[in-house]
């Protein structure tokens, strides 16, 4: 059986102090005994402070992106020790947003999901198509190549610690979302093309997440589906109330 996992992406927001108080918040109302798995993705300079607040909680951390080289000359960038040395247990890797506004290719997500496994950081590999390519219907043959590419080179034993989120590029703080049908039809679609790659048991194993616009009103309808086994959040995340209504629901 596998858990569930709602992870909080909070993008560009939240200076430290901000992100402090939406901790305490979450750790105020998440109460009793959850059978999921909660993540929030702070920006960069709030993760120390944010992985302090998170000493006694259920609640784990994982960050927005990362660089693949352990160290160097790489103005600005911030490494896979970096982020393991602070607590990170997660890294979102290949965001929609990482791929359209800074030119991320699959070659170069795929070093970066390779170097968080190495680093034993838990990567979630972003997938996903744009509204053009779905209305071309070429959604899966888009899917299936950021898969076969973005994983190159990893084997069996790693791929257990990789989770794969399915973000419509279309739906991703449009307000629009995906159907419950379009979005378990696609999950139920990498499941099978990671078995294919890997193997049955492997596939059967790995979380797939859904982001795009999930919000307290259409997480049950979304989590309940078959194949899908969590949420990547965006701006739901980032309001206390709104996202513990996704944790509640996403378990019924």
């Amino acid at each position: 059986m596998r858990t569930k996992l709602i992870a909080g992406n909070w993008k560009m927001n939240n200076n430290v102090s901000d992100s402090l108080k939406l901790v305490n918040e979450l750790n105020d109302l998440i109460k009793g005994e959850i059978n999921a798995e909660i993540l929030v993705c702070p920006p960069f300079t709030a993760l120390y402070a944010v992985k302090q607040k998170l000493e006694n909680s259920i609640i784990k951390l994982g960050a927005q992106n990362m660089h693949f080289e352990s160290n160097g000359a790489f103005t600005g960038e911030i490494s896979p020790i970096m982020l393991k040395d602070i607590g990170a247990d997660f890294v979102i890797i290949g965001h929609s947003e990482r791929r359209q506004y800074f030119n991320e290719t699959d070659d170069l997500v795929n070093l970066k999901v390779k170097a968080a496994l190495t680093n034993g950081i838990k990567p979630i590999l972003c997938v996903g198509e744009t509204l053009e390519q779905r209305e071309r219907n070429m959604q899966e043959e888009t899917v299936k190549n950021q898969l076969i590419n973005g994983l190159k080179d990893i084997d069996d034993k790693n791929m257990n610690n990789v989770v794969v989120a399915y973000e419509p590029i279309w739906a991703i703080g449009t307000g629009r979302t995906a159907t419950s049908i379009q979005a378990n039809e696609m999950a139920y679609f990498i499941r099978d093309t990671i078995k294919d790659l890997y193997s049955l048991n492997i596939s059967q194993n790995l979380l797939i997440l859904y982001g795009g616009s999930v919000k307290g009103s259409n997480a049950k309808e979304l989590m309940s589906q078959s194949d899908i086994d969590g949420a990547l959040v965006g701006g739901a995340s980032l309001k206390a109330g709104e996202f513990v209504s996704i944790i509640q629901n996403a378990m019924q």
